[in-house]
């Protein structure tokens, strides 16, 4: 018979693809993960795991396992719930949201603060990637996102939208004048993406107003474009909600260069219900709504 303690160790060994993370996650050295689960394939008699390059694949025994093992964590994950152990205010454990660099940084983060404050036995985990997370593997909890994600058995909603606008600096209007139409655009130097590295087509939002001549400065990361853009290096089109954290930045044709996106949240159904989950969704819900104006006005 097998420990159902190893079902953990299995769980975060197959959402991670590697024994780092996990054993990160687990709060263990990599060397008890890998025990753990040799043990629990031994005592299984069967095969979890395609040991190869990348890190370790589930093989369909596996598939087979996680899904039984994940139905287990949800039920006893709702025992405290069930039993009425926990009010609204003591909820406690980690939710992880996913979201893109740009609108946590200079977004998320403070308003989470708030979060924090209302809700002390939650802890939010924001994860920032170029690519979308896979909430089907449980990569994280709640994403946050341009695009609405995709995968089996996932709630995703469109939870509001924000706006985007050319923005120069002081120092850069000075020297190379200040833009009077769309068409004196292709005159300027701009600050954009690495095209090749470019993860999800959407964030590339320069491209729906021209694809600029002459591009001086070239990032993946968001951040590191309004740096730039501050500093004088040219114009970029930014978040209104980043842009406006930065008094060195100034609107270029703000009546003519109209971008929005839309917000999408997105959940796994398993764990829609699960009371530090529903806590979080609810409040950046809320948050989307009651924010409009600042994400879509200057």
């Amino acid at each position: 018979m097998f420990d159902w303690n190893d079902l953990t160790f299995f769980l975060e060994l197959a959402r991670h693809g590697r024994l780092m993370p996990a054993a990160r996650r687990l709060k263990v050295d990599h060397t008890t993960v890998s025990r753990r689960i040799a043990e629990l394939e031994r005592n299984l008699d069967s095969r979890l795991f395609q040991r190869c390059s990348g890190g370790f694949v589930l093989t369909e025994a596996g598939h087979k396992l996680f899904v039984i093992a994940e139905a287990i964590e949800q039920k006893m994950l709702s025992v405290p719930e069930a039993l009425g152990l926990q009010e609204a205010g003591q909820l406690l454990g980690r939710v992880r949201v996913a979201t893109m660099e740009g609108i946590a940084a200079f977004y998320l983060a403070a308003k989470f603060s708030e979060f924090a404050a209302s809700m002390p036995g939650v802890v939010v985990e924001l994860v920032t990637e170029r690519h979308l997370i896979n909430l089907t593997k449980r990569e994280a909890d709640i994403s946050v996102s341009f695009v609405p994600p995709q995968g089996p058995r996932l709630l995703v909603r469109r939870v509001g939208e924000f706006r985007l606008a050319l923005f120069a600096s002081e120092r850069y209007l000075a020297r190379r004048g200040r833009p009077a139409t769309r068409a004196d655009l292709q005159d300027h130097d701009f600050v954009d993406y690495v095209e090749d590295l470019v993860a999800i087509e959407p964030v590339h939002w320069l491209l729906e107003v021209l694809t600029p001549s002459n591009v001086v400065f070239r990032s993946t990361s968001m951040a590191a474009q309004q740096t730039a853009v501050a500093s004088g290096a040219g114009m970029a089109l930014l978040p209104l909600f980043s842009a406006k954290t930065n008094p060195a930045l100034i609107p270029v044709l703000p009546n003519e260069v109209v971008v929005r996106r839309d917000l999408y949240l997105g959940v796994h159904e398993d764990i829609e219900y699960v009371g530090r989950v529903r806590a979080v969704t609810r409040f950046l819900t809320s948050l989307f709504t009651q924010e409009a104006a600042y994400l879509n006005q200057f």
